[in-house]
């Protein structure tokens, strides 16, 4: 099985490691692990990633353009430089307005309690 990850001890431009594919979002891996994963997603103008509800917290980034991200009802519309915490268990959607990038990190520990 191919490794999902980026390769280890090499930098990289993290906006050049995702292109954009018209009508899509895309999803690279960057770390895949039990505790959590870290993946770059760029999304085309108009795409949607439709409402779900994650049992972890999320944090997303925008690396690059500008993104509505509506958690629980409420819309926030972040731009390059501009993150967010999705709390676990919220109802939440990600839309492109225009398209853009972001970095999302979920973390899966912590939750034992």
């Amino acid at each position: 099985m191919e490794n999902p990850e980026l390769e280890k001890f090499k930098t990289f431009i993290i906006v050049e490691i995702i292109e954009y594919v018209p009508n899509s979002v895309v999803i690279k891996t960057i770390i895949k692990k039990t505790t959590g994963n870290v993946s770059a997603v760029s999304f085309d103008s108009g795409e949607i990633l439709t409402e779900k509800i994650s049992p972890f917290d999320t944090f997303i980034q925008i690396i690059e353009g500008e993104s509505e991200v509506v958690i629980d009802g409420t819309s926030h519309l972040l731009q390059t430089g501009q993150g967010i915490v999705i709390p676990a268990h919220s109802r939440n959607t990600i839309k492109a307005n225009v398209r853009f990038k972001m970095i999302s990190t979920i973390i899966k520990s912590g939750y034992e309690d």
